[in-house]
């Protein structure tokens, strides 16, 4: 059975984020790491367009509020396990130090000529004698920088540690050698040092001490060789042995000589607590460093004595380390994330969620004499913390959305004086005159050193949230419902579908744990909500236009007027409450209309016609530009105030808009450009993101501000000053540098952190003037960019209709001057034909800045086989300092047939001009949908294309599968931020796009807040419900002990400072899809301690009035005591009856009526139906039921292995997954009555989930399991490894990388208008699957051929493109096994990223790579065409 993976939703956890300087070496971003999905963000200040225009920069006090926005984003294959970021010795930018699973580390940098990442150096420690005997994946390659970028390390197999050195910049002493004698050798050799040495290994038990179980490693601070923490546990222990074997955790600093490999172990402190988590190292002038255990925390510094407070009563027991009661506080740091935010404060986030603001309170030697906790804020439960520019928090979260905050200091502050003799601080609460006392005091006692008290300055943090990033992982359990449409109304709900083919279905998934549950409703392909449409015959196009806004009173942005063209007229239309047909007015109606748009501040109105160019003002025509040069406009892009115009024979006119003594004209451009060869499609630009310059200084120097400014981040980075005296020299050679010894107080080192970089966002709240710009593609495949109004040729590329990556000038190193003379510029434009002779010819090409005021120009290019979608970057060199990048190219081969008569036209000489098909521009953009602006790109696949604040791509499909002939968008009072389109018939439908959906996410999506856990989920399709269930926590001092004969409850008290328990409490509720609301009074309530296990809606034979089989709800719980009293669980089942709902509350129409209960001898732990008989697993056993008047009657029943968790069934086979010992296929026999086993794997294998691959006549088994694999089975008895079909035969297996909980099936339809014949789906089911990263994909079965042909065009693009990261796709798709197997991998599922990856390459290599395999590049595109469409069901 051949099959193919694809995931279409990427992963949207977070589980690293780190701050570094990833584009150049002034801007700070942030990096975040999730799955194999690596992000570049970086923070800007967020003001909208109508605030900007009154600001200046220079002028504000508080910056605005801050946003993230997504400037790269790179899928890798392969999970990042490690991130850091490193500044090597030279370079213009950080480093990325990334590791992945075994021990694999990858430096790479950002390329800024492609625009992509570079690997520098690739380092791969999988042999056999460093993994030392190891088959597990247990430890995480954790990789640790040096602060002082001297070195990095990182940890293999929890054995060895890799160090990694990095060369000293010895650039200041080239520069003094260069003042004594010239260089004779030339600058290259300098620069082609590698900055990073050989790495080498040390072995961790070959040092003094035997350092095993390595639990967490750091680099200290202010050392003068680097010097590394290893926290470890040389003998390990659990909580039931504490009583025997408790403080078992050690601490030791290991001093790393790298030019001699020596490595002494300089300080060790043994006895921790034996639940350390982490070490956190504390920058100088307070040293040392703090370690994390589950209920205590501890400061350790290598001459100074520990200390170390307990956090809840549970530390008192567990250890022996001395530890002083935390007063005031009760918390756990068991999964809590820690990070630094000034050099005595931390930002603690705990497991629920909450801040916590952690002081160390130092006293004047220098060591810490006491914690203070200060709770901030509550917030996301995070994966990772990030502090960035030292007053931003970003959060990072598995579980929830990821957030940005920015945290602000109270103005009032505490002070709490800190003496040897007094236990309690005491506190009190200054105000401005008394701390300058305060100030003078503690200069006294630093020169007279009594010591005796010291103050300490407490502030309070406020938290606010700037931004925040959507994720929809864990998806725990998901499922199919219909997707509820509303007629025209807006009110009444369409009838169901009667086929299924027709189906329109949408996933609703519960994702998200604890308060960050949540019910995500995933759509794939919109479907507008038409308001109204009316037909209108033979109207080809269609604008939207403004009327004069200084006569409007209100709605300033709505609509007034609109223009449908035909072939050879015209139909005006004003648009105010309803829409009414105009004449006589200024628009010409007897001529076909080729473009409408307002000029001058939507103050005036152009319409073009073929030959005429008309200026109004609202309906009264001012001027008439009659064009007269011997062809007709065919095509026209305006930017204002500058109207191009394309005319049939190549030429381009430019006009431009003028206002003289309050008359408003249109003159004609004298600047002209060479109509030779001739021009095909033109776009105007007016750009506002600054990219599109000629100056070198605004590409180098972006800053505002000097240079110096550069490094005045960071506290503890003591950088040489220039200017140094020679007494400093000293206090620099003897380690301590000057100024950090004289330190006044913290209050004042607080003081000047907060000065140093505060005005970093002034300089990103610069605007950019205005410049214009007018784009051109010829005939042969050249692209230029001329800049208006004097039409200087400043960029010329070839070939476009290659569709290659990147973008580049080829007039980089042709001087300017020469483009003045007109046969020179001819001369440069017949050199740079086209390379490639069969490139596909540019039909249509346009330009618009997208994202946060224009500031992302996307150029997109119609070709007779694709659009492309290019982003514009800086590239310093060359006349115009951009390059291009391809970001996407979305496919149109299936509209080969509108274009058959391109070529074979003549131009009409006649006036009668007919607008034609191919002249319509398929490229829209509109400024406010719904609030977003975007593009629309029309034709047989409709797309939306937006690029938001957020800044990245996305491209949804749109009207399932229709076509659209023409868009415009349309904002008025019936129809708000709305749009209306022409499809294949000539109804004009204006429509909004649903308000409730998120569409700057990968797939529009709807989030439903739950504030809980949410778990199963089901739909109903009788009665259009989905029923969850959820579940929420309460902390309890309750439990169930057992006596002897029964269990009884009993209550315990541990006193206030003891974490109690969470017990769980589980609900089931109905949810109205029309409203996504909870329907009052039909849920039910568990007991306490009752789990759901299992819930499914089955069909079971019905007996009453009417036979066949009903839907029913079941359910099955497990009472979760303690491991001394004997698991039970319950049957339930439920229908759901309609009832008449109470007045003015529609919901309540659904009440839930109990059919069955009945506590059962073990726990419900999967359900199933089978024939119309109920199939439930009591842990191992397996039972058959028949509901006969309302009971369940036994029927049949088998034991098998250890834990049974799924069953699914199909006809009368039941497959059931068990916990350890894989899959077994069971059958039952209904006139016999009995249940056998069929067949089964004999492998131990943990399974996560289970699904039926069907493809025609043959059943496959797909399993997901805990090593994040896929693997399919099949029952096969006539082969002979299958011992007559004792056993499931393994047929295929591929890695995903992420875990995945959840899969239901769909069948393959042939959908839209286009249908290829053979269909080669027919009767083939789609397995779609939901990971815990929030990814989703799916598997699907493959016609032979199809999977042959993608088998060899996977083989070569394996050796064909550059893997990022160094990391082959072929090896991170082999199954991974812990265990060793008797068994080679049998791979035999296509993956399914890297076969659409060549869809992302240049025609060139399209070409040949199909040549390679000896096929057709179309070929392939249609079967990849043909696959998207079968699965784009949602």
């Amino acid at each position: 059975m051949f099959s193919l993976c694809k995931q279409t939703h990427p992963a949207t956890s977070v589980e690293y984020a780190i701050s570094c300087r990833f584009f150049n070496n002034y801007e700070d971003n942030l990096v975040i790491a999730g799955a194999n999905v690596l992000k570049v963000y970086r923070i800007y200040p967020y003001v909208d367009s109508i605030q900007r225009q009154k600001i200046n920069p220079n002028e504000i006090r508080i910056p605005p509020k801050m946003r993230l926005e997504c400037m790269a984003s790179y899928t890798l294959y392969g999970n990042v396990m490690s991130l850091q970021s490193v500044s090597l010795a030279g370079s213009l930018r950080d480093a990325l130090l990334i590791s992945f699973k075994d021990a694999k580390l990858a430096v790479v940098q950002h390329d800024p000529d492609t625009f992509s990442l570079k690997t520098l150096s690739l380092h791969f420690f999988e042999e056999d004698e460093v993994r030392g005997g190891w088959t597990g994946r247990y430890y995480i390659p954790m990789v640790r920088v040096d602060p002082d970028s001297r070195c990095a390390v990182m940890l293999v197999y929890g054995k060895r540690l890799v160090v990694l050195p990095f060369r000293k910049d010895n650039s200041l002493d080239e520069i003094e050698l260069a003042d004594v004698k010239p260089i004779k050798k030339t600058p290259t050799t300098l620069i082609s040092r590698t900055p990073i040495l050989a790495s080498y290994l040390i072995t961790l038990r070959d040092l003094d001490e035997k350092i095993d179980n390595v639990l967490d490693l750091q680099f200290l601070h202010g050392y003068y060789e680097p010097t590394l923490l290893i926290l470890y546990e040389p003998v390990r222990t659990y909580p039931g042995r504490v009583a025997v074997r408790s403080d078992t955790c050690v601490l030791v600093a290991i001093s790393l000589n790298i030019q001699q490999r020596v490595h002494p172990i300089i300080w060790t402190v043994s006895g921790l607590p034996f639940d350390c988590l982490q070490v956190f190292p504390i920058q100088k002038p307070i040293g040392g460093c703090l370690v994390t255990s589950v209920n205590a925390i501890i400061y350790l510094n290598q001459s100074v004595p520990p200390y170390g407070v307990s956090l809840n009563s549970s530390a008192d027991h567990s250890t022996a380390f001395p530890l002083k009661p935390q007063d005031g506080v009760r918390i756990s740091l068991d999964a809590a994330r820690l990070a630094f935010i000034d050099t005595d404060k931390l930002v603690v986030s705990l497991k629920g969620g909450d801040l916590y603001v952690l002081t160390l309170c130092v006293d004047s030697m220098r060591s810490v004499r006491n914690f203070h906790f200060h709770k901030a804020a509550a917030s996301v439960l995070t994966s990772c913390i990030c502090v960035f520019q030292m007053e931003y928090l970003f959060l990072g979260s598995r579980l929830g959305n990821s957030l940005l905050l920015h945290f602000t200091e109270e103005d009032q502050s505490t002070v709490i004086t800190l003496e040897d003799a007094a236990d309690e601080p005491e506190m009190e609460i200054i105000t401005e005159e008394s701390s300058k006392v305060h100030r003078v005091e503690d200069e006294e006692l630093e020169v007279y050193g009594s010591g005796a008290k010291t103050s300490v300055q407490l502030r309070k943090y406020n938290f606010e949230v700037c931004d925040s990033m959507l994720n929809v992982g864990p998806i725990n359990f998901f499922c199919t419902g219909e997707r509820i449409e509303f007629e025209e109304d807006g009110v009444t709900l369409r009838p169901q579908a009667e086929n299924m083919s027709d189906i329109k279905i949408e996933i609703v998934g519960s994702t998200g744990h604890s308060k960050n549950g949540a019910l995500s409703v995933f759509v794939n392909c919109i479907n507008p909500q038409i308001i109204t449409s009316f037909e209108l015959d033979g109207c080809i196009d269609v604008w939207t236009i403004y009327d004069d806004p200084t006569k409007k009173t209100m709605y300033f942005d709505h609509h007034d007027f609109m223009i449908l063209s035909q072939k050879s007229s015209t139909l005006v239309l004003q648009t105010g409450e309803e829409i009414n047909e105009i004449e006589n007015t200024g628009f010409t109606c007897n001529q076909a209309t080729i473009f409408v748009g307002n000029l001058g501040q939507n103050r005036f109105i152009i319409q073009v016609t073929s030959k005429n160019v008309r200026l109004l003002q609202g309906t009264r025509l001012i001027q008439n530009v009659p064009i007269d040069v011997g062809s007709h406009v065919v095509q026209v892009s305006i930017s204002d105030p500058y109207v191009c115009l394309r005319l049939a024979n190549g030429q381009v006119m430019t006009l431009a808009l003028r206002e003289t003594k309050n008359t408003p004209r249109l003159a004609i451009n004298k600047s002209t450009i060479s109509n030779y060869p001739a021009i095909v499609s033109i776009a105007a630009y007016k750009d506002t993101s600054g990219l599109f310059t000629t100056k070198s200084d605004d590409v180098l120097n972006l800053t505002g501000t000097s240079g110096s400014s550069f490094y005045s981040g960071g506290l503890g980075y003591m950088k040489a000053e220039p200017h140094m005296k020679i007494e400093d020299e000293e206090d620099l050679l003897y380690g301590e540098s000057g100024n950090a010894f004289k330190m006044n107080s913290m209050a004042d080192l607080a003081k000047q952190s907060k000065q140093k970089n505060s005005d970093w966002w002034r300089r990103l709240l610069t605007q950019f003037k205005p410049t214009y710009w007018l784009i051109t593609a010829r005939e042969s495949g050249t692209l230029e960019i001329y800049s208006m109004p004097d039409m200087k040729l400043l960029y010329l590329v070839n070939d476009i209709g290659n569709a290659a990556t990147v973008l580049t000038d080829s007039m980089e190193f042709v001087p300017i001057s020469l483009n003045n003379q007109e046969n020179n510029k001819s001369g440069i434009l017949l050199n740079c034909m086209s390379q490639y002779p069969n490139s596909p010819k540019v039909q249509e090409l346009s330009i618009f800045g997208l994202g946060t005021h224009g500031n992302r120009p996307l150029l997109f290019i119609r070709t007779r086989l694709e659009v492309l979608i290019y982003q514009v970057y800086r590239y310093p060199k060359g006349h115009l300092k951009i390059r291009f990048r391809k970001l996407e190219s979305i496919n149109l081969l299936q509209q080969q047939s509108e274009f058959l008569n391109v070529d074979d036209y003549d131009y009409m000489e006649t006036d009668l001009y007919n607008l034609e098909e191919r002249n319509i521009s398929k490229i829209r953009y509109f400024g406010n949908i719904s609030g977003l602006n975007g593009v629309m790109i029309c034709g047989v696949n409709p797309r939306l294309v937006f690029l938001t604040t957020k800044g990245e791509l996305r491209v949804h499909k749109i009207f399932g599968n229709s076509s659209i002939r023409s868009f415009a968008p349309f904002n008025n009072i019936n129809c708000p931020q709305g749009f209306l389109y022409f499809d294949t018939t000539y109804y004009l439908k204006i429509s909004v796009l649903p308000s409730y959906l998120t569409y700057d996410s990968p797939w529009a999506i709807r989030k439903v807040p739950l504030r809980c856990s949410p778990r199963q989920i089901v739909y109903l399709r009788e009665n259009r419900v989905y029923c969850l269930i959820t579940q929420t926590e309460e902390s309890s001092n309750k439990y169930y002990r057992f006596n002897g004969e029964d269990k009884e409850l009993t209550e315990e008290s541990k006193g206030e400072r003891f974490i109690y328990p969470y017990i769980s409490k589980f609900n089931m509720v109905l949810m109205s899809p029309e409203t996504w609301e909870i329907v009052p009074d039909a849920s039910i309530q568990f007991d306490d301690w009752e789990h759901v296990t299992a819930f499914k809606v089955v069909k079971l034979a019905y007996e009453g009035t009417r036979s066949g089989l009903k839907e029913y709800l079941c359910i099955g719980t497990n009472f979760n005591y303690s491991e001394d009293i004997t698991s039970r669980g319950n049957i339930y089942i439920y229908d759901i009856i309609e009832v008449v709902p109470e007045p003015g509350k529609p919901l309540t129409k659904f009440k839930l009526k109990e059919i069955f209960k009945k506590e059962q001898k073990g726990p419900v732990s999967a359900i199933s139906d089978v024939l119309g008989f109920l199939v439930t697993a009591l842990g191992q056993k397996i039972y058959l039921w028949q509901l006969k008047d309302d009971d369940l009657i036994g029927v049949a029943f088998i034991d098998t292995n250890i834990y049974v968790h799924e069953i699914i069934s199909v006809k009368s086979l039941i497959l059931i997954a068990d916990v350890y010992k894989s899959i077994s296929l069971l059958r039952f026999q209904e006139e016999y009555r009995t249940l056998s086993l069929a067949s089964r794997d004999f492998n131990g294998l943990e399974v996560f989930n289970i699904e039926f691959l069907v493809d025609n006549t043959n059943l496959g088994f797909l399993v997901s399991d805990i090593e994040k694999n896929f693997i399919v089975y099949m029952y096969q008895p006539e082969s002979r490894e299958s011992i007559g079909g004792q056993k499931l035969i393994r047929k295929a297996d591929y890695y995903l990388g992420q875990s995945v909980n959840t899969m239901f099936r769909v069948q393959c339809h042939q959908r839209g208008a286009v249908l290829r014949q053979p269909f080669l789906y027919e009767n083939k089911h789609l397995a779609v699957f939901g990971t815990l990263d929030g990814g989703i994909g799916y598997c699907l079965p493959l016609p032979e051929k199809v999977y042959r042909r993608f088998l060899m065009l996977q083989n070569v693009l394996l050796s064909y493109q550059e893997h990022l990261c160094g990391l082959n796709p072929k090896e991170f798709r082999t199954i991974k096994s812990s265990k060793k197997l008797s068994l080679n991998p049998c791979r035999c599922i296509i993956d399914g990223d890297l076969i659409w990856s060549f869809m992302l390459m240049s025609n060139a290599q399209k070409n040949e790579v199909a040549k390679k395999i000896g096929t057709r590049t179309e070929e392939i595109i249609n079967d990849i065409h043909d696959i998207d469409k079968v699965s784009s069901v949602f």
